[in-house]
């Protein structure tokens, strides 16, 4: 028995493997084998999003439990995998055989013995073409991004190598719907204050007939988008009232000279920029209500989760 099986042995825990995959002929019957070599015991399923290929016949033939998702886009066959998939520990990882199988054990170990509810692979490749130089500084970019928002990061945000607890799994409201999701998964956990770890792991390139789906541009501006918008929901007092700040300087800086010029003279002379100081102004104050106000919804919202979260017992070694 390896590694893998003798975790699960020694404690009793199931482990799922979960492969998102889409038209991955060429590389999901070697990211099948990997994961069985290394979790010998773990179930290991494949969701197809609407391959072309013979991406579900090479999974089926590798001994994977093959399912299908029909609604275009990773953050929906996350929704379905997660939704679908009865385990206490989840390993997702994508079916292109570029994360490092043999690293999952050491992960699942991790995320035990630390008592955590999730691990990340961070991402470490030698291969200048396994991880393109553009996707590499959006990474970072996007990372930094999410720790000056949130206060604390990941090192490798956009990873699609993890380690779930099942709590997180049943308590994550999957609202994605592209390549965007691991940074709506990243987000859960920073907002939940969950315990949470990295391991770096190996990355590989694709095999030969394997391609990539991503698109740097595209995708990085989709996930940008995403950070924006989840700090907008997660903190409403900072996004409503830094553009609140930023009118009510303008709003300054316009009406200060017609108030000197209203002091000595007692004359208003240009109107219209005292009507658009007082507007911009009104919006002001108008924006750091907002703030307020949804800040009291998200944390009523936030104690939601928490509780679902708590719901689920933790992953014991």
């Amino acid at each position: 028995m390896g590694e893998g099986g003798e975790i699960m042995a020694g404690r009793g825990l199931r482990i799922a493997v979960l492969l998102p995959c889409y038209n991955e002929e060429a590389a999901i019957g070697r990211t099948v084998e990997g994961f069985r070599a290394a979790l010998p015991e773990a179930a290991i399923y494949v969701f197809d999003n609407n391959s072309s290929d013979g991406t579900i016949v090479a999974a089926t033939a590798a001994g994977a439990v093959v399912r299908g998702e029909r609604m275009q886009g990773k953050g929906h066959v996350v929704r379905r995998m997660f939704a679908d998939t009865d385990a206490d520990i989840y390993v997702m990882a994508d079916g292109d055989a570029t994360y490092d199988a043999a690293a999952a054990p050491a992960m699942v170990r991790m995320l035990i013995e630390d008592r955590l509810d999730m691990v990340v692979g961070a991402r470490a490749s030698e291969i200048d073409t396994a991880y393109r130089r553009g996707h590499r500084w959006g990474n970072r970019l996007l990372t930094g991004i999410l720790g000056w928002l949130f206060g604390r990061s990941f090192s490798d945000i956009l990873s699609g190598y993890r380690v779930f607890s099942r709590r997180f799994v049943k308590s994550f409201p999957v609202l994605s719907e592209g390549f965007e999701i691991e940074t709506e998964i990243s987000v859960h956990a920073l907002e939940l204050r969950m315990p949470v770890g990295e391991m770096v792991t190996a990355y590989g390139a694709r095999p030969e007939g394997s391609i990539s789906k991503l698109s740097t541009w595209r995708d990085g501006f989709r996930i940008l988008v995403t950070i924006i918008h989840l700090f907008r929901l997660e903190r409403p007092i900072l996004f409503f009232g830094s553009i609140g700040a930023v009118l009510g300087l303008i709003a300054l800086i316009l009406a200060v000279p017609l108030l000197f010029t209203y002091l000595e003279t007692g004359l208003v002379p240009r109107f219209p920029t005292a009507i658009l100081a007082t507007g911009m102004m009104i919006l002001a104050f108008l924006n750091g209500m907002v703030g307020l106000i949804l800040d009291t919804v998200v944390r009523g919202r936030r104690e939601t989760r928490r509780l679902a979260y708590l719901s689920h017992p933790a992953t014991t070694p």
